[in-house]
């Protein structure tokens, strides 16, 4: 992050403006301390980190979380990815500190490892390069190069979490860094006290969109189906064929059986839904469709979600082969998590 007081000397308003998360931001209410002077509030499942301004913490000593971190960040979703069309500024070539950067202008597939940052209340409310106000509490990055607006999935290699991101700034301008997340983004990453991690970044084309989106909607019309349409029934006895005329008793202790404890390893996940007939409808289709292809698939309940695994896998390169197996067969790719 110490590029960021290089860009505080610079009186060129056009790499100011590229710069994004990298400008110099103004005085706002928000950004101040406490009367008190005391560090930031933040909820008893948030780190404790030093307050910004102390030089103590791993982003850069003149940024840091804000005063009053709103309760719940861990559980905020990730960004809604949707095809929008690219904004009319910061997409065009810049250099900064004598570089040239050519940001992405079509569909191609991007895929990137490297260290990557936070940035948090230095910049709270200042203009990013889209134009829009950043917000460290929303689901948002900065990247040099890809398209304004877009969206990434960023992995943290060293534990597996995943989050989906909306691109909407440039920056970060130092060479050991790749990507800026927010602060709630890096947060739900796992890396918010370290200041950075390594980090896997890759872009959701507008094929991946669709294939996430359709995969809600299916998931939004089951949910809302009257008992006569629900899949529940079919879909289970798809998974499990001796089910088809056993009785209520048997289907119940089925579904309780594909709820098992899990393992810890690497495993592929599919999805979380709020209903469990949604979880065992598309482990049914997948059993029909790639069964062979896969590891046990099961559902776990967790924080009023029923999450759908296949694993575990004995690498995380083995889930990735799956994974890549499972997208060429049709279905939407799935997360690798380590549990």
């Amino acid at each position: 992050m110490q590029f960021r007081t290089v860009l505080q000397v610079l009186a060129i308003s056009t790499i100011v403006a590229l710069a994004g998360c990298s400008t110099t931001p103004l005085t706002t209410p928000s950004a101040g301390k406490s009367a008190s002077g005391s560090s930031a509030t933040r909820s008893s499942s948030t780190p404790v980190l030093p307050p910004a301004g102390s030089g103590r913490g791993g982003y850069y000593k003149d940024d840091g979380p804000g005063d009053d971190i709103p309760d719940g960040l861990e559980n905020l979703p990730d960004a809604e990815p949707r095809i929008e069309p690219y904004a009319n500024r910061g997409n065009k070539p810049y250099v900064v500190f004598g570089k040239q950067y050519v940001p992405i202008a079509d569909e191609r597939p991007f895929k990137q490892r490297g260290r990557g940052s936070w940035y948090g209340k230095k910049f709270h409310g200042q203009k990013t390069s889209s134009g829009e106000p950043y917000d460290m509490y929303q689901m948002t990055a900065a990247h040099p190069t890809l398209p304004i607006p877009s969206y990434a999935r960023v992995t943290n290699l060293s534990n597996g979490k995943q989050v989906i991101v909306r691109v909407n700034d440039r920056g970060p301008f130092h060479s050991s860094r790749v990507i800026d997340l927010s602060y709630t983004a890096a947060l739900k990453l796992g890396y918010i006290g370290h200041g950075s991690a390594e980090l896997e970044v890759e872009r959701l084309l507008a094929a991946d969109i669709e294939r996430i989106n359709a995969n809600k909607g299916a998931a939004s019309v089951a949910s809302d189906a009257s008992p006569v349409q629900a899949p529940t029934v079919e879909a289970v006895a798809l998974a499990a064929p001796v089910m088809q005329n056993s009785a209520p008793v048997a289907t119940e202790a089925a579904a309780q059986q594909s709820t098992a404890v899990l393992p810890t390893g690497f495993y592929l996940q599919f999805g979380a839904y709020s209903q469990m007939a949604n979880a065992e409808a598309l482990r049914a289709r997948l059993v029909q469709d790639v069964g062979n292809s896969l590891p046990q698939l099961k559902v776990e309940p967790s924080n009023n979600l029923y999450r759908l695994y296949s694993g575990p896998f004995a690498s995380r390169d083995e889930a990735a082969a799956a994974a890549l197996q499972v997208q060429q067969s049709g279905v939407n790719k799935p997360f690798i998590v380590q549990r």
